[in-house]
């Protein structure tokens, strides 16, 4: 296996072990979080599999160096996401899915100054690397699936932190803030984060 693939494989395990590593263990892993984390498993799976067959991409053999330049460089942007947001939090995190995770407190600097999701939005880095490093239709499906999962499940926490008692400050912090990509113009005020128990 070469270096860009073996790369992929540590940012899909620095993945795989938030869980465990990071966020609250107060969750359960249901049938919403298994059908999110599917596309984390099979998309590194796949193309270690892919690689150790000798498949063929779909692309020429002449994109192969400057599509593996793009896919180390979206990994170490991945990894470096990830370890961003870690560093932002002050106390971990629910896992996905958690019905009854009310809010704690909003955070809206360091990583979230700009995204709402930046470790969805790492993740999502990690699988277009993916299909970068081994351009195919089933990594590329694993990035439409990876995407609609993940924004999906953003879009449900978005709903439950504006129903919560931070909601008016968390609407103020979306009309600012993108999902996964930074809303060009938009200025992230001084540090407004209120902390809970």
């Amino acid at each position: 296996m070469d270096k860009p693939a073996l790369f992929l494989l540590l940012n899909f395990t620095v993945i795989g072990a938030l869980p465990r590593v990071f966020f609250r263990s107060d969750g359960r892993l249901n049938a919403k979080w298994w059908l999110t984390a599917l596309p984390f498993g099979l998309s590194p799976l796949f193309i270690a599999v892919a690689t150790a067959l000798d498949w063929e991409p779909i692309v020429p053999d002449s994109w192969r160096t400057g599509l593996n330049l793009v896919a180390v460089a979206l990994n170490a942007v991945s990894i470096a996401l990830i370890f961003l947001t870690l560093g932002t939090h002050r106390i971990p995190v629910a896992l996905w899915h958690q019905e009854n995770d009310d809010p704690r407190h909003i955070v809206t600097h360091g990583a979230y100054g700009l995204i709402r999701h930046p470790f969805y939005a790492a993740f999502l880095l990690a699988f277009l690397s993916g299909a970068a490093l081994f351009p195919h239709p089933v990594t590329l499906a694993l990035v439409c699936y990876g995407f609609a999962a993940l924004n999906t499940t953003a879009a449900q926490e978005e709903r439950r932190l504006s129903g919560s008692e931070f909601g008016a400050e968390y609407r103020a912090y979306v009309d600012r803030t993108g999902r996964f990509v930074p809303r060009p113009g938009r200025a992230a005020p001084a540090e407004t984060s209120k902390v809970g128990s």
